[in-house]
């Protein structure tokens, strides 16, 4: 998989190892070439290439319990023997290409030393073998089908890669485009989650051109074309347990619609999408693009990775991540510690002048707030802090304490400036911020007049921020007026 200049991505939420190494075990395709690594013998006959002898595919077939009338058996059969051989399943010795079959050389096979691994080996080492399965899957979806092979030959036998205009590398790519698409829709923030996808979105992004309004017919030509292509990729991802796919329904051909009108016009109701084709990830293909990404140099964390770390490095790590993700990884973190002494360690993280400490702050108040009566003589022993009386109080009061000695003017302007810094790191100029603005601005007459003087590193970015989005004008003038005197004082 290419490595695209990209942002972090949302961490994706994985099963334990175990559960997908079973569901690695489980997809068809590798459990056939398990099945088929441990039948590989002393009487298999190999080919140059470590192919199975055109008279072992029925036997193979056979074994596999597939039906050897069937042309489709042998196809299968040779997919799986394919596998077996790329993963390590199967031990092959091919026969040397200038004796051939005439002098009796023949190539053999047996059980490969990674065999064990299936059974003997941890759910570690199961994965590796699929991965190292996926590997060979997407090579071959990346291929045309024969009868275009057969088409792109040329005198000499050889493909006329012009004539076929197929171009491996390109291929390759487009693959691992859409499959990064795909993952992207699935771990962020609001997207599909475990809901499937439509086959005409996926394409669509793809191939029609940001910023686009309506497509024109070219470019549904074109999202058509994709359409196709990834119908045959996925049905042959799928056996690998890469994907959940409900195919393009063969009808729309025989009906003469064109594929592309669902990507434009989904129809009238979720019947009429399903039938342009519905791809989901399933959490062993979350897990395979994950472990592809990562090996191209992508950031692409998963929940989980920061549990076994420190304070500072959680916070640091969640400040980017989406709210619902960053409080399934705090959790996760929480859970392996004592909660006094994670609550400290919690709160020292969250101290400092730099431009991330306020989102650590917002991250420390988030990893708090479940925090129970046993945190109460932690957070108490920061009242007095500059950075953290803040917070300290918020945690107390939403938690009933009633004793809780009131904040200063100092406190209270600096505590109100860290929170709108955090707010603008964490998610920008929402449309939520203005009344955030507008709530903390209302409870203290002649806020701007103090405003500037609080001796906080983000101070006059946020009064900028409110010069341009509080909803009342002659606050908002007052805002950027003190941003000027902020600014001026700073320098």
């Amino acid at each position: 998989m290419s490595a695209e200049p990209h942002p972090t991505l949302p961490p994706v939420r994985l099963p334990a190892d175990a559960e997908l190494a079973r569901d690695a075990l489980g997809a068809p395709l590798f459990a056939r070439a398990v099945r088929l690594a441990r039948w590989a013998g002393p009487d298999t006959r190999i080919e140059i290439g470590g192919e199975l002898a055109a008279d072992q595919l029925p036997l193979a077939a056979r074994e596999l319990g597939l039906e050897t009338s069937d042309e489709d058996s042998v196809v299968y059969a040779s997919q799986a023997w394919r596998v077996a051989v790329d993963t390590g399943l199967v031990d092959v010795t091919e026969p040397e290409e200038e004796s051939g079959e005439a002098e009796g050389e023949r190539g053999t096979a047996v059980p490969g030393e990674d065999l064990a691994l299936v059974t003997g080996g941890t759910p570690g080492d199961v994965l590796e073998l699929w991965l190292a399965a996926l590997d060979t899957v997407l090579a071959d979806a990346a291929v045309p089908d024969l009868d275009d092979l057969v088409d792109a030959l040329d005198a000499g036998g050889e493909i006329d890669f012009d004539r076929l205009d197929w171009n491996p590398g390109r291929e390759a790519d487009f693959l691992d485009g859409v499959l990064a698409n795909l993952y992207l829709l699935t771990v962020a923030e609001g997207g599909t989650a475990d809901g499937p996808v439509p086959l005409p979105v996926l394409a669509a992004s793809m191939v029609v051109p940001d910023g686009m309004g309506d497509p024109t017919d070219a470019v549904l030509e074109q999202v058509s074309d994709a359409m196709m292509r990834l119908d045959d990729q996925f049905r042959q991802l799928e056996p690998i347990g890469l994907v959940e796919y409900r195919p393009v329904d063969e009808a729309l051909m025989a009906e003469g619609e064109e594929p592309a009108g669902g990507a434009g016009d989904a129809g009238d109701g979720e019947e009429d999408v399903s039938r342009y084709g519905m791809v989901r990830l399933t959490p062993l293909g979350r897990y395979g693009i994950r472990a592809r990404m990562l090996e191209a140099g992508v950031e692409a964390p998963a929940v989980g990775d920061l549990a076994d770390k420190g304070a500072d490095a959680l916070l640091d790590g969640v400040a980017r991540y989406p709210e619902g993700a960053a409080q399934a990884e705090i959790e996760q973190w929480l859970a392996g510690r004592e909660l006094p002494t994670a609550v400290a360690e919690l709160l020292a993280a969250a101290r400092g002048d730099d431009e991330g400490a306020p989102l650590r702050r917002l991250r420390c108040q988030q990893a708090l707030a479940p925090a129970g009566p046993e945190a109460e003589p932690v957070v108490r022993a920061v009242l007095d802090d500059p950075e953290l009386g803040g917070l300290a109080r918020v945690w107390l009061a939403e938690h009933g304490v009633t004793d809780v000695p009131a904040p200063d003017g100092a406190m209270v302007f600096w505590l109100t400036v860290d929170t709108i810094a955090a707010q603008l790191a964490a998610d920008g100029e929402t449309e939520e911020l203005p009344l955030l603005m507008e709530t903390l601005t209302a409870h203290h007459a002649g806020f701007f007049d103090q405003a500037w003087r609080v001796d906080h590193p983000a101070t006059a970015d946020v009064l900028e921020a409110m010069g341009r989005l509080h909803p009342d004008k002659k606050a908002a003038k007052e805002a950027r007026k003190a941003a000027f005197k902020a600014r001026s004082r700073q320098s």
